[in-house]
């Protein structure tokens, strides 16, 4: 058995109290990103668990979906499409409007970025309430295509995304009550 098939990657994880305000216990993933064995490992067990999947194009939401998203594409050859907030993006875009708690968000993607048809895995490091990931599956089913399923390093496991986004079929590599 090798170093990487026994290599803990909660320990890369550093938990911060109080951050980004009192009472939140922040799950920082910048020790993993800095070890290169762990980032390699949380990108090829994440590669390994779709392998066997038709993926033709990978999304994420800014912006530390895009750090997994991108290798993860390369190593299922198949496209990266970024999804943005609004005016970042350059060219024609899909738009998709959602609610949060206090207001109202959007988020864009390219309208060639996503074709009618195609599967697209939707990724993310963190999986809390879901709002986001959501309102990416839904902007990747405005564009006629389906949504493979949903990615991420960490999931809450105590928080609503979970819940909320199981009809898009989450999983997550590491997972924290």
């Amino acid at each position: 058995m090798s170093t990487s098939d026994t290599l803990d990657l909660k320990q890369f994880i550093r938990d911060i109290p109080d951050f980004p305000k009192p009472g939140i216990l922040f799950r920082d993933i910048t020790p993993l990103l800095r070890h290169p064995e762990a980032f390699r490992e949380a990108v090829h067990r994440m590669t390994e668990h779709y392998r066997q999947e038709r993926i033709d194009v990978v999304a994420a939401a800014e912006a530390r979906g895009f750090i997994f998203a991108a290798p993860l594409a390369l190593e299922l050859n198949a496209g990266f499409v970024p999804i943005r907030k609004p005016g970042k993006l350059p060219f024609d875009t899909h738009a998709f409007h959602y609610e949060l708690e206090y207001g109202t968000d959007s988020l864009e993607v390219h309208i060639d970025g996503i074709e009618p048809g195609q599967r697209v895995l939707v990724v993310d490091d963190l999986l809390a309430t879901g709002g986001t990931v959501e309102a990416c599956c839904r902007l990747v089913e405005r564009c006629g295509a389906e949504v493979a399923g949903c990615a991420f390093l960490i999931v809450l496991k105590g928080l609503p995304g979970w819940q909320r986004i199981q009809r898009y079929r989450p999983w997550a590599l590491i997972e924290y009550d």
